[in-house]
């Protein structure tokens, strides 16, 4: 397992974080065609390096540029893999739920209609530059989705058979896509590298199961390729790459789509998925209970996202530091760390927090780990 000094740290956090206003207006401004892209680059940087110094100023020792190049988590680096294309009028209604109803999201669709490749690293450009910004003391963590999520979204349904003309072909393919990032980005000189996923924790949900079952895919096992084709993407990865996964059930302007605890994957997941970390949601009663951390075997870290992301309250102390014992009851303390729950802006709209509820939160984050583990 990573020690002390190296990541997933005692405390972390996911990767995104706010938008700052003068981002979301050069944003605004470039889409309207009032600045050109070079001065949309140089806005991004100043955003980028101010949120480095927020994180460094909060006591963490992982930096992310917040995502702030983005749209959303994901969809910007799917849709930069060789052959894969951006499809509209074939667009996905996501169904999120919060504590006042439902919000629906249509992100776009995506279509395999070409060979598969990565054959520059994407975000290569944008690690570079947040790699620049660090100082002592942090660690620069890039975060992608995870292969999964190029087939959750669509399915065999979004494969053109003339390209791949089974599933297999297609996993093989997009499995060495993604191995070949790995090599790339780890190349540049990337020590942290985070898999996000959000169909992993989607699994658990019998809803979500149902939905995939009624659509003619294999819902009971489909974690089970998942973590196969993952595995193969990291097989022989370079020496001194730390890789974490987060399972997130949704995130949107502090909205979400499943939920239910982790029992339907755990067995499989923990004891197969060849990862050095776990980032797990447990802000509240839908992620559900720790009993599945039984099956987090030696050398393996989980990361308890105790502190919730989707509301602005501050948790207690007392509260956090309880439920960290709770979950030493099922996986060693030595074993544990904690973190926000999702990520703050996980697509450029946010959720509802102010950037002072964000540090407060983040900071939160440091200090039970600095009395719970005597560091942060």
């Amino acid at each position: 397992m990573t020690d002390a000094s190296g990541p997933p740290f005692r405390a972390d956090h996911v990767g995104s974080l706010l938008r700052p206003p003068s981002l979301l207006e050069a944003r605004a401004r470039h889409a309207a065609g009032e600045i050109d892209d070079a001065e949309l680059r140089g806005a991004e940087d100043e955003a980028v390096a101010d949120v480095v110094r927020l994180q460094g100023d909060v006591g963490l020792h992982t930096a992310t540029d917040g995502e702030f190049r983005r749209a959303s988590w994901h969809m910007d680096f799917i849709y930069a893999i060789d052959g894969i294309s951006k499809v509209t009028g074939e667009d996905i209604v996501v169904h999120f739920k919060n504590a006042d109803g439902t919000l629906d999201y249509t992100p776009a669709g995506l279509h395999v209609d070409g060979p598969l490749g990565i054959p520059e690293p994407i975000f290569g450009r944008d690690f570079a530059f947040l790699q620049e910004q660090v100082t002592e003391g942090q660690t620069a963590k890039l975060t992608i989705p995870s292969p999964s999520m190029v087939h959750y979204r669509g399915g065999a349904a979004a494969i053109d058979p003339a390209v791949y003309p089974d599933e297999d072909a297609f996993w093989s393919a997009l499995s060495a896509a993604y191995a070949s990032q790995v090599r790339g980005i780890a190349a540049q000189g990337c020590r942290y590298l985070q898999l996000d996923d959000t169909s992993l924790a989607y699994l658990n949900d019998p809803a979500q199961r149902a939905e995939l079952a009624a659509q003619g895919r294999d819902a009971e096992h489909q974690h089970e390729r998942y973590i196969r084709q993952i595995n193969a993407a990291l097989a022989g990865r370079p020496e001194g790459l730390t890789v974490t996964t987060h399972m997130c059930r949704g995130n949107f302007r502090s909205s979400w789509v499943a939920e239910g605890g982790y029992d339907f994957v755990a067995e499989a997941l923990f004891g197969g998925l060849e990862v050095d970390g776990f980032f797990l949601e447990y802000d509240d009663a839908r992620s559900g209970g720790f009993e599945p951390l039984r099956f987090v075997p030696p050398g393996k870290r989980v990361v308890l996202g105790l502190v919730t992301t989707k509301r602005p309250e501050l948790e207690s102390k007392d509260d956090l530091k309880r439920r960290i014992d709770e979950a030493a009851r099922h996986v060693p303390l030595e074993q544990l760390a904690i973190s926000p729950q999702c990520g703050f802006s996980s697509t450029v709209e946010g959720n509802a927090l102010t950037r002072d509820e964000q540090v407060a939160k983040l900071a939160l984050v440091v200090e039970v780990a600095q009395e719970v583990w005597g560091y942060a």
